[in-house]
């Protein structure tokens, strides 16, 4: 049983809460949002007060998950590897906290179409911060777009679905390693 809406917590934020519990738990089509609003603590006017349609809500899910780190943050002059160790490390720690989300919003793309332009958006974030750490550390520039559009579709794969398994391997280094020495 869940615990009672925190009063203290704004209504907006207790929606966002109680739908992302429920859409991991049941789904977005079998969850409707009377369940959203009865778990929020709200009155279901006040649902949809906020989020017009069933699907704004996962579209303002996807704006919960952390922004990717920005490579020139993470990045280290000279030393690719290096770079991309510090980046993957850095988004596992920005990450951790949104699995079921992650998982969630992943699941949902297929079938809405604005949950999956957001992705999207998303990978293209993370493709530029790992073409930033790319450049930062000395990659071949004629290679490094295509590298870094190799390495964030894996990261993505990881932060969306490996990382979570049972069986995933614990970090990329093969992975960073086979990257760093192409380059």
């Amino acid at each position: 049983m869940a615990a009672p809406p925190d009063p203290d917590v704004p209504a907006r934020e207790r929606i966002l809460d109680a739908a992302e519990q429920l859409f991991a738990a049941h789904g977005f089509d079998a969850t409707p949002t009377s369940r959203i609003a009865g778990l929020a603590g709200v009155p279901k006017g006040l649902v949809h007060y906020y989020f017009r349609r069933k699907p704004d809500l996962l579209e303002a899910l996807v704006e919960r998950l952390p922004h990717p780190v920005r490579g020139a943050d993470v990045a280290v002059a000279g030393d690719v590897l290096a770079g991309l160790r510090a980046l993957v490390t850095a988004l596992d720690r920005a990450l951790d906290g949104s699995a079921v989300l992650s998982h969630l919003l992943w699941r949902e793309a297929d079938t809405h179409p604005a949950v999956r332009a957001a992705l999207q958006r998303r990978t293209g974030e993370l493709e530029d911060a790992v073409h930033e750490v790319l450049t930062t550390g000395g990659g071949a520039p004629g290679r490094v777009r295509g590298a870094a559009r190799l390495l964030a579709a894996a990261i993505g794969h990881r932060h969306a679905l490996a990382r979570h398994a049972d069986d995933a391997p614990a970090d990329m280094e093969a992975e960073l390693a086979f990257v760093a020495d192409g380059l």
